[in-house]
């Protein structure tokens, strides 16, 4: 990935400028809405991480927070998994859906780590896609929030907002991947990938938009994909916002300024 302007002929038809500028006021704005924007998934190291990653595939965070504590109790690192029982390892993530398969991939990972890595998560792109069951989605998740290494995380959500956000018209990851990458800088990737899904989760639905909560609805093409009455909005929110936050919220809905904010008092940040 690389962090120059993206080249002319832009989803939206501005210019390569003007849709970075808008990006990164995107971004900005994501940032003060959730400023506790991060990895949903819980671990205490890169190997947890990882696994936990790989284990989340087609089911929610909250239900794999609720299994690896167990699962890492009994097998703590790449070498215990490694060598665990395949009946046991399959019983306890029985509860993710696919647990054949999940099982067999997290030992699998494992094995190799053990193999190849003298147990250790590997810090780059290409030794992480090399292990079993690793794509780039997952090498980034871990990259970016076990080694600080920034990367673009595209999952569903990230797909789906990059494209109504009009910062790509691609579907395919890796096209994504680079084409948002060039909007932004390189230090912005790894938390950027976190606001996109937390915005994804809690506002910016896949069937029903909740546009008018959105606090990015004056800096989005796809304003009106969804409700747009504030009220009836609001109902759709999954999520609450962070507390405090909705007298914010409701003021950048109305339009306020980063300016007209601070001087009301409000911390924005950098």
């Amino acid at each position: 990935m690389t962090g120059s302007h993206p080249a002319a002929g832009t989803p939206t038809g501005e210019s390569g400028l003007a849709l970075t500028r808008r990006a990164r006021r995107v971004n900005r704005v994501l940032a003060q809405t959730y400023p506790y924007a991060v990895a949903e998934l819980d671990f205490s190291n890169a190997f947890e991480l990882l696994v936990a990653t790989v284990l989340s595939a087609q089911t929610t965070d909250v239900r794999v927070n609720a299994t690896t504590p167990g699962l890492f109790a009994r097998f703590p690192d790449a070498e215990a998994m490694a060598h665990a029982d395949e009946r046991e390892l399959q019983e306890i993530v029985r509860p993710l859906g696919f647990y054949r398969n999940k099982a067999a991939a997290i030992q699998g990972l494992s094995r190799a780590l053990v193999e190849h890595h003298g147990g250790e998560v590997p810090g780059t792109v290409d030794a992480l896609v090399a292990l079993p069951g690793v794509g780039r989605k997952t090498a980034f998740v871990v990259l970016g929030n076990a080694f600080g290494v920034p990367g673009l995380t595209v999952d569903t959500h990230f797909g789906r907002l990059a494209r109504r956000l009009g910062f790509t018209a691609h579907q395919d990851p890796v096209k994504v991947e680079h084409e948002v990458a060039a909007l932004f800088a390189p230090r912005d990737w790894t938390m950027l990938s976190h606001r996109l899904v937390f915005h994804g989760r809690r506002i910016c639905h896949a069937k029903r938009p909740a546009c008018g909560a959105c606090p990015v609805a004056r800096w989005c093409p796809s304003y009106g994909a969804g409700e747009t009455d504030p009220e009836a909005a609001a109902r759709l929110l999954k999520y609450e916002l962070a507390p405090g936050r909705e007298d914010l919220l409701a003021r950048m809905l109305a339009g306020a300024s980063r300016a007209e904010l601070r001087a009301e008092g409000y911390s924005l940040g950098a």
